[in-house]
């Protein structure tokens, strides 16, 4: 690989890092930072909910910190534990447009990002590759595995692949590998969430 090349990859992963840190938020609950969160917002929506893991939020609230540093109180509104995903609501939702999910899917040694907060830091990241997308009995992925590095603070977080788009939630670490539940899988689990509530 070239230097300009190198460089310009560089570049594009800095680009894309900074787009998904402003998707990303830090979940609180009696004080601590817990884990991350995704402001998740499908087009056509005119607001959205916050994404996170079932385990970061055990109660029925907690503080959410967004990008720009500022802090609102959320309401879980969805939990699966057997999936763990949790859903969350906060009255004003920022100015940010529809999260880009992607809908293909990914291959075995392509980059993906994630980003969370380990330690108190925020917004860090880490980069690995897909390592498999593990089939369900129903044909679809039940996990995306990806090789990565993943510390406490990554749960509930995004993993997008290089171009920034959704391909996972992050939610724990199996062997050596960081586990995240496919954004198609969220998306179902949100349909099916929302379905009920209506009925």
């Amino acid at each position: 690989m070239n230097v300009s090349l190198s460089s310009g990859l560089a570049r594009d992963i800095a680009a894309t890092v900074d787009r998904l840190r402003q998707i990303t938020v830090q979940i609180r609950t009696h004080g601590a930072a817990i884990g991350a969160g995704i402001l998740w917002k499908e087009q056509g929506s005119e607001s959205g909910l916050i994404i996170t893991n079932a385990h970061v939020v055990r109660g029925d609230r907690a503080t959410v910190e967004l990008n720009d540093d500022t802090a609102a109180r959320a309401r879980v509104v969805a939990r699966d534990r057997k999936r763990d995903l949790a859903a969350l609501e906060i009255d004003a939702w920022p100015a940010l447009a529809p999260s880009e999910i992607r809908e293909s899917p990914l291959q075995v040694g392509e980059l993906v990002i994630a980003i969370g907060h380990p330690g108190g830091l925020v917004g860090a990241a880490t980069l690995g590759i897909v390592h498999a997308a593990e089939g369900g009995r129903d044909g679809r992925a039940r996990w995306v595995r990806a090789d990565l590095r993943l510390a406490p603070g990554f749960s509930g977080g995004p993993l997008a692949d290089a171009a920034g788009r959704l391909v996972g939630v992050n939610t724990m670490i199996q062997g050596s590998l960081a586990l995240a539940v496919p954004a198609a899988a969220v998306k179902a689990w949100l349909r099916r969430t929302q379905a009920l509530v209506a009925s």
